[in-house]
């Protein structure tokens, strides 16, 4: 596995735990468990912003993993 797909499926998988917060986040009636979930999703969502954009470098490194 290259690290270009490594670097994807990581990303897919913060994606999908941040769903999970949100969705938590939804869910719950206690106030403060909601802003907690909340704010962790937030976070979460940052780093798949950085994520994304070393996915964008390796990309433009290694054109051939473009896509993948």
């Amino acid at each position: 596995m290259t690290v270009s797909s490594q670097v994807k499926t990581c990303v897919a998988s913060l994606k999908s735990a941040q769903a999970s917060l949100e969705q938590f986040a939804l869910n719950t009636q206690n106030q403060e468990a909601k802003t907690l979930f909340t704010n962790a999703a937030t976070q979460t969502q940052q780093i798949v912003d950085q994520v994304s954009t070393r996915i964008s470098q390796l990309e433009n490194e290694e054109p051939q993993y473009k896509g993948f």
